[in-house]
């Protein structure tokens, strides 16, 4: 989770246009994601299927490439992910980062970090009703969970339209369109709104967009406060939020939600995040806080983000009862 695949951030939206620094550093981040226009081109001939065996074939076997971020053949359609026994599947892997990573990780993430995190998420939900992804992207999370677990139920948060599509389509195409709520919004203070784009051209659906962000077209979105769905969901949640640094708004509306359910949370934190703003949001609750590794957790006293694993497990769970369901507790 720790590669910026969440799209549904529910930081702060100020109306009005953004300064000339900010939006001449979006543009450069959005350059950079298409290699200054030439990854599509490159892809193009990578993805081809003349070419794409060598690639498959070689790839591997080279350490300094992160294979995951290569393309998929440009014929297939779909992949098959696997997860504690469990098999489900995402579509487009030439337009989805996370299905294309599927592909080459044959239907694992690549990444060890990355794949421990689906595997503990699915673990937790062994006895949980409701899942919630906030920040879902294409729902790779969602997917895993309700494919692992027959009577979850679901809902799935997200602002970018075109990713929202995709995020609909794979549930469709999965037979989960009864068991989840797909929700085009994001969480947090529900005065505020985005503007996300609604179209999108390209080399892949856009994974690190976030409210911070204003575009001259494109739809406008709203946020639901985490606390308006508190009666609306059955006990017990568990959560996945990835949202680009928005965490502190989405358990800032969310503190009645956080009091009547205490869902366990797996969240990115990204390097410059405001760890004692998080402990004091989630401290009040009884939260203890878990640092996630590549196959195991270990309890920290407080939240420190780490740029090399970002991601956290906020519990009210002991380390005992954590083993008990067979989760790696490091001492």
């Amino acid at each position: 989770m720790s590669d910026n695949t969440g799209t549904g951030s529910a930081s702060a939206e100020h109306s009005g246009t953004k300064d000339s620094g900010t939006a001449s550093a979006l543009a450069d981040r959005a350059r950079r994601q298409s290699w200054y226009g030439a990854k599509q081109h490159v892809k193009a001939v990578l993805s081809h299927p003349l070419f794409h065996p060598i690639l498959r074939a070689t790839a591997p076997r080279l350490s300094r490439i992160r294979v995951g971020r290569l393309p998929a053949p440009r014929e297939l359609i779909e992949v098959t992910a696997s997860v504690e026994g469990a098999e489900f599947i995402m579509l487009r892997p030439d337009r989805c980062e996370i299905a294309k990573e599927l592909y080459w990780g044959d239907g694992r993430r690549p990444e060890a970090e990355d794949a421990y995190a689906i595997d503990l998420m699915v673990r937790l939900s062994g006895d949980a009703r409701t899942f919630f992804d906030v920040g879902a992207y294409t729902g790779i999370f969602s997917l895993a969970a309700l494919a692992a677990h027959p009577d979850l139920r679901a809902h799935a948060f997200d602002m970018v339209p075109p990713v929202v599509r995709m995020l609909r389509a794979n549930m469709a195409r999965n037979g989960f369109v009864g068991r989840v709520v797909v929700h085009q919004a994001g969480v947090g203070d529900p005065a505020l709104t985005a503007r996300m784009p609604s179209v999108d051209s390209g080399s892949a659906l856009p994974s690190f967009l976030s409210s911070d962000m204003e575009f001259d077209d494109g739809e406008d979105v709203g946020f639901l406060a985490l606390d308006s769905l508190t009666d609306e969901v059955e006990g017990p949640v568990v959560m996945k939020v990835d949202v680009e640094g928005g965490e502190p708004d989405v358990f800032a509306h969310g503190s009645g939600f956080l009091a009547a359910h205490q869902p366990d949370i797996l969240c990115e934190v990204l390097p410059d995040a405001d760890g004692n703003r998080l402990e004091e949001l989630l401290r009040v609750h009884g939260y203890r806080y878990f640092h996630v590794g590549a196959d195991s957790i270990r309890e920290r006293p407080g939240i420190v983000p780490d740029d090399s694993v970002r991601d956290w497990l906020f519990t009210v769970r002991t380390p005992a009862e954590l083993r008990r369901i067979g989760v790696t507790v490091l001492d």
